[in-house]
């Protein structure tokens, strides 16, 4: 086990657990697949492949833009890890200040959410430095560096339909229960990718593809460059899946966590000892409702499917053992159940694309808005500005056609920590979303969208974005000239 220790480059504590021993793999040599010919299931202007976060807000945000739009997922659902995945827990939408900068179609969904579907600080307490509100929401996962901040807890069964809601509201054709397998590919151009699903495989073809399966499936199969360096320290490459424990009093834990800290740091102790893959619980969108978003398992690949067996074994009997364990010893537990395991195992990293640009490590101190500025993020410390998100992060080096968003666009490692978080999954997926559906209009590739009345459609949209110094002199010079 390693401990990955909060600072100015990462934002979680957490202990990480190395795998366990893996068998080779037999080679038992090869079949052949005749060739076929293959169904065309539908056409369209923008197809966008998973509905995940970043998925669900390109689909809306194209089609808000005026392209007849398809979203392929793989599941029953949309919201990827924001739902099926658990991870309830929705990361830092707030910059250090308490200004919103997670805005367009995040602020949509909020907007639109029950009230008593999401949990968080109210919005006159979104940056306060005031110890005692920061004392108390640094135990709610909405308090970091003395600072509140809005990271809200979600129902992610509420956030499931009315993702779903929105798609149909704007004519999106959804199709779930199907697997995109391979992209479709004429001469350097994506123009389109076949499925699998119960009826067999079948194709769609579109103008424009927005790969967002989080893994980079599409663009990889295409032959786009990517890179996959990670940090072994991190957190942030690890898997797990996400359980909710029902049935507990999360006051009384909190009560034991935040009062008697010397006890909880013997109770964490003692779950290390005797469940040897340990996690702390999380609170909810509800205090009868626990959410544990590990234990983070490091050396897996999310690409390997004996490694995504693996960790699916390990991480259902940690649930059974956590059970055990907090009914025994956690003031708060003594009548937890297991409420749910999450359907979709909690992938971090797996591929990232190289693109036309990217956001980097060595832009952190900058603060500046780059001139192709298509979202802006907080930083993972005080001690660093809003970062900007170029659009050139969205775009492959080389291959036409495609657009990428969410967890596997252009960013070193570093810069991964945070881009694949789920508020900026969601801006990176409204930008590739709004791109695409330009790229149709004008009736050019994706990498020579016009930029400018790029912005102005995501501002059209709600989202958030700086004038660039460019820009600005821009503006300054029209005005001299007038």
């Amino acid at each position: 086990m390693k401990t990955a220790v909060r600072g100015d480059e990462r934002i979680l504590q957490s202990d990480i657990f190395s795998r366990d021993a893996k068998p080779p793999r037999p080679q038992l040599g090869t079949v052949h697949e005749p060739g076929r010919d293959i169904p065309v299931y539908r056409q369209c202007d923008v197809l966008v492949v998973g509905g995940g976060p970043s998925g669900t807000a390109a689909a809306a945000a194209a089609a808000r833009a005026g392209a007849d739009v398809v979203l392929l997922e793989r599941y029953n659902h949309l919201g990827g890890l924001s739902t099926g995945g658990l991870v309830i827990w929705i990361d830092r939408m707030t910059d250090w200040e308490g200004k919103l900068v997670i805005r367009g179609f995040a602020e949509e969904l909020f907007d639109r959410l029950p009230a008593d579907a999401v949990a968080g600080p109210a919005p006159e307490d979104w940056g306060s430095q005031d110890p005692k509100k920061a004392h108390h929401w640094s135990f709610r996962t909405a308090a970091y560096h003395g600072v509140v901040t809005w990271s809200p807890t979600i129902d992610p069964e509420r956030l499931k339909l009315l993702s779903q809601e929105i798609m149909i509201e704007r004519g999106v054709k959804l199709v779930y229960h199907s697997w995109a397998a391979m992209p479709l590919v004429e001469d350097g151009k994506v123009t389109g990718a076949t499925f699998e699903s119960k009826e067999g495989r079948m194709a769609i073809r579109a103008k424009v593809v927005v790969d967002a399966t989080g893994d980079g499936d599409l663009f990889a199969r295409a032959g786009a460059g990517f890179t996959n360096d990670i940090e072994e320290e991190d957190v942030h490459h690890c898997m797990n899946t996400s359980w909710l424990f029902g049935g507990v009093d999360m006051k009384k834990w909190l009560a034991f966590r935040s009062g008697e800290p010397e006890a909880f740091q013997a109770f964490m102790a003692g779950g290390r000892e005797e469940c040897g893959l340990f996690e702390r619980p999380f609170v909810s969108w509800r205090d009868d409702i626990a959410l544990f978003m590990g234990p983070r398992q490091s050396g897996y690949s999310a690409l390997d499917v004996d490694d995504l067996t693996a960790v699916e074994v390990r991480s259902h009997r940690a649930m059974a053992a956590h059970l055990e364990y907090f009914r025994k010893h956690a003031p708060g537990f003594e009548n937890a159940y297991m409420m749910l395991s999450a359907p979709q195992i909690g992938v971090r990293h797996a591929r990232r694309l190289k693109g036309v640009d990217a956001v980097l490590r060595s832009r952190w101190p900058e603060g500046t808005a780059l001139w192709d500025e298509v979202g802006v993020t907080p930083a993972v410390s005080p001690k660093f500005p809003n970062i900007s998100i170029p659009y050139g992060a969205l775009v492959p080096e080389t291959l036409d056609g495609l657009l990428a968003c969410g967890r596997h666009i252009s960013c070193d490692r570093n810069s991964h920590g945070f881009m694949r978080e789920i508020p900026q999954c969601w801006i990176t997926g409204q930008a590739a979303g709004a791109a695409a559906a330009l790229a149709v209009a004008q009736g050019v590739q994706p990498r020579h969208v016009d930029v400018p009345t790029l912005q102005q459609e995501l501002l059209r949209q709600g989202a958030f974005l700086r004038a660039s110094d460019k820009a600005k002199a821009t503006v300054a010079g029209e005005k001299a000239c007038a």
